[in-house]
């Protein structure tokens, strides 16, 4: 079986529309899912709820884990229970195949010897101003619009998933600072992005600017 043929399996798993609400709820959650809330916010039975968790991982879309949803340990705790989150690995298909990860990585390459951070930084500030969905009032569905996951922590809006996370990884410094360009010409005023990695997810978060919100207020 070619990387192809694994890859339409693997997309094909998600055809199922109840799976696809399974997969975006733990994906999207802040910690790891157990299958109780997983089959409260799906609204089904715990049983069909970890068929279809377990279906996810079978196809690599999930990974799972075990821990006391109780907080409690020694005895008279209980088992740990089976938990789920999503799983590190990606997943793209293009038909006819493309290899825009092979641009990306040459382009990348060529900027970072060139050392043209600051010209790439301004290109993505003034890009992400010029998105659709730029300045909008709910910035926490702007933001998942563009595949960032983000999630309330306290006052801090944080973003599980990088958009541009194999890149990151090789380039960190350039890709990491023109994400965070890209974003701060996305944010309104009342949101400062600002570099502050979530752990296995992105690099930037965004704060409400105190003047803002009280000006706002009035």
């Amino acid at each position: 079986m070619t990387d192809e043929d694994s890859t339409f399996d693997v997309l094909g798993v998600l055809s199922d529309p109840l799976r696809r609400r399974l997969y975006r709820y733990v994906a999207a959650a802040p910690e790891e899912v157990g299958r109780d809330a997983a089959a409260e916010a799906a609204g089904i039975s715990r049983s069909l709820a970890a068929f279809h968790l377990d279906k996810l991982v079978e196809a690599g879309l999930l990974a799972v884990d075990f821990r006391r949803l109780s907080g409690r340990s020694g005895p008279g705790a209980g088992r740990p229970a089976k938990v789920y989150r999503r799983a590190e690995g990606e997943h793209a298909v293009s038909v006819p195949p493309r290899s825009y990860d092979t641009v990306g990585r040459l382009l990348a390459e060529v900027l970072e010897d060139a050392g043209l951070d600051r010209e790439l930084q301004a290109a993505a500030k003034a890009a992400g101003a010029a998105l659709p969905e730029a300045r909008a009032d709910d910035m926490e569905a702007a933001l998942r619009a563009r595949g960032y996951e983000p999630f309330r922590d306290g006052e801090t809006l944080r973003l599980r998933n990088c958009p541009f996370h194999t890149l990151a990884k090789d380039f960190p410094a350039l890709i990491c600072g023109m994400n965070l360009a890209l974003i701060q010409g996305m944010a309104p005023e009342e949101w400062s992005p600002a570099m502050d990695p979530c752990p296995g997810g992105c690099c930037v978060a965004l704060t409400r600017s105190p003047d803002n919100s009280k000006n706002k207020s009035h």
